[in-house]
């Protein structure tokens, strides 16, 4: 996921279509993916589940979702199918305000008979454990449910919350802890499970979900991974949305109005693909789809499996922002494939997948697209590291009565990605590629800590390898455990933004008048670049002279306008404030939005803030809404 680097018509008969289809107008094709062979699992004490794998372990979940608009509801049945170790023990369950309506049992040769749970006090953070007992032959366990109307993994959209405004829309985020929000479950990425899933629902809507599509009958649409995934990968979405192929592999789902230009931005979706199983061997889900989500979004991307769904706020019409689509699809190998156990080692996650993102940009567009990636990603950290208490800066978390939400800083991603950039420049990328390969290959399904990356490091490269000549050994300690970025950490460079900072002065000091910047071949990294390098005094005047030559007010390029704004409420240029309170009214991403609302009570327009606040919260998800909340000060 990347967080902060800083449909049909109405009169349509119901439609529920996974990622397995190549073509809607042909009918659904179910793709045929090979079980993946058992991997035995380690029971790893994760303090943000109730869960008890190694007394009962869920390995399969079989799914019934009734989707309900009007009340914002899903009736839900869910079979769990068990793995017990400890005969005795009952299974445990994480949920998070779910009504429970019923719970029954059954073994393998047995009916379903009815059983007393027990739903336990809720914590704020992670919900109550629903505590079922368990009879001596029971293999199976039904329950009954129905989510809460304000569920925090569910965002449900009025129509004009969409991009087309003609149809509600809902999806899920489940990532860290809030699937048990819509599923009682085993909520923990050290606990993977395959499943079916039957959804219907009760509107002429579209239904998306990460996962193959097996049939579509009059009792609704069935799903199926076969691949054993965490819980917070369990992903759906309804609304109106249609489909387009990219390559044999991959397409784009998003709102009519907005199918066009998404498959033109993802064109190279099959390129990246491929260039990805060149570097670390084959992709295993089958086809990899992208949904465009409505602009409400919270975040760049999520990576559920063979779907990602993205925010509409990446189309910049000159695929500028495409990283973000090589960032979910390397999660494909990291974070996907192999799973942080915790979310104490989210590193694992997202450090892997941003070093794995740039080393494709590389592939397409040169190392010097990937380089000015990095300088900007830095730039990210250094804020980010600024704001952090030290114990948050470090790559091994402590999350003990904490949010696990609270691990996703660009720490994780960057910091981590600059320790694997480290190790790459000290081995080589002869020694270090097979390294990642043979980490992807030997935990392929299965969910790893940052013990294990450790002890794998040292036996296969650390003591197999010397370190190239000039180089020095990296210490995993300071790395992993010592706040903030070790003295030696590899730094990027991009010769393009030595041109931006002496157009910077230049401008600065009078020298160029904005008409004569030589800005004509700028990306959109050059124009990010350009304005983070303003200083906080610039004269408003030369802000107004800017944006008269080169509308940045009117950007759609979401990336550059958001910075622009930031600017500009820093240096008290008023005159983009309209265009402030629209964006920040119509767009859900955090990573504008946050650095944004801090903006404003940086300069002491805490009123301005939290009258915007007040008109725009309910169009946000609840994870922004509480991040919000927080910083404003309000409830």
């Amino acid at each position: 996921m990347r967080t902060l680097a800083r449909l049909v018509a109405r009169s349509a008969p119901v439609l529920v279509l996974a990622t397995a289809l190549v073509c809607p107008a042909c009918g659904p094709r179910a793709t045929v993916t090979p079980v993946p062979a058992a991997r035995t699992p380690t029971a790893v004490a994760d303090v943000h589940s109730y869960a008890r794998p190694d007394e009962v372990r869920v390995q399969h979940m079989d799914l019934a979702l009734h989707v309900v608009f009007a009340t914002h509801t899903i009736a839900g049945e869910i079979v769990l199918d068990l793995e017990r170790r400890d005969r005795d023990a009952p299974l445990v369950l994480d949920t998070r305000e779910l009504t429970i309506a019923a719970v029954e049992v059954a073994g393998t040769n047995s009916d379903w008979q009815r059983v007393e749970h027990r739903l336990g006090a809720a914590d704020p953070t992670l919900g109550a454990p629903l505590e079922i007992p368990l009879r001596p032959d029971t293999t199976r366990v039904r329950v009954r449910y129905e989510t809460a109307h304000d569920a925090s993994g569910l965002q449900w959209l009025a129509p004009e919350q969409t991009g087309d405004g003609a149809e509600p829309f809902l999806y899920s985020q489940s990532q860290a802890i809030h699937a048990r929000s819509w599923l009682p479950c085993q909520d923990s990425p050290g606990i993977r499970t395959t499943y079916d899933a039957r959804v219907t629902v009760d509107r002429p809507l579209r239904a998306l979900m990460a996962a193959e599509l097996v049939s579509d009958g009059a009792d609704g649409q069935r799903f199926r991974m076969t691949q054993p995934i965490p819980a917070y990968l369990v992903a759906l979405a309804v609304g109106r949305v249609e489909f387009a192929a990219i390559g044999p592999r991959t397409g784009v789902w998003a709102e009519p109005s907005m199918l066009a230009s998404a498959k033109s931005e993802f064109a190279d979706m099959e390129n990246m693909l491929s260039a990805i199983e060149k570097l670390y061997g084959p992709y295993r889900w089958g086809r990899y789809d992208v949904l465009v989500l409505p602009p409400a979004f919270p975040f760049g991307g999520m990576e559920n499996p063979k779907l990602t769904f993205a925010t509409p706020t990446i189309i910049a019409g000159d695929r500028s922002l495409v990283s973000l689509v090589a960032h979910e699809l390397a999660h494909s190998w990291s974070g996907n494939l192999v799973t942080n156990a915790t979310w104490e080692s989210l590193w694992l996650n997202e450090g892997f997948t941003v070093y794995i993102e740039r080393r494709i940009l590389e592939v397409l567009y040169g190392r010097e697209r990937a380089d000015m990636e990095a300088v900007l990603g830095r730039q990210d950290l250094d804020e980010a590291l600024a704001e952090l208490a030290p114990e948050d800066t470090r790559l091994r978390l402590q999350l003990a009565g904490r949010d696990p939400d609270d691990a996703l800083s660009d720490v994780a991603y960057e910091k981590g990605a600059l320790l694997l950039r480290a190790l790459e420049d000290a081995y080589g990328r002869e020694a270090f590629d097979p390294f990642v390969i043979s980490w992807f290959d030997r935990h392929a399904f299965g969910s790893v800590t940052t013990e294990q990356f450790e002890a794998f490091a040292k036996a296969e490269l650390f003591d197999r390898h010397p370190v190239l000549p000039g180089r020095t050994p990296v210490d995993l300690r300071t790395w992993l455990d010592r706040p903030g970025i070790p003295s030696d950490a590899p730094r990027a460079h991009a010769a393009a933004f030595d041109r931006v900072d002496a157009t910077v002065a230049d401008f600065v000091a009078g020298r160029t008048k904005p008409e004569a910047l030589p800005t004509a071949k700028w990306t959109t990294h050059e124009w990010l670049h350009f304005l983070r390098k303003l200083p906080r005094d610039l004269p408003a005047p030369q802000l107004e002279a800017l944006d008269r030559s080169f509308a940045l007010t009117k950007s759609e390029n979401q990336e550059i306008l958001a910075q622009w704004l930031e600017v500009c409420v820093l240096r008290g240029y008023g005159d983009a404030d309209a265009r402030l309170e629209t964006f920040l009214r119509t767009i859900g991403r955090r990573k504008f939005l946050l650095p944004l609302y801090r903006a404003l009570l940086a300069v002491g327009r805490t009123a301005d803030a939290k009258r915007i606040y007040a008109v725009a919260r309910p169009g946000y998800h609840p994870i922004t809404q509480t991040s919000l909340d927080d910083m404003l000060g309000v409830g």
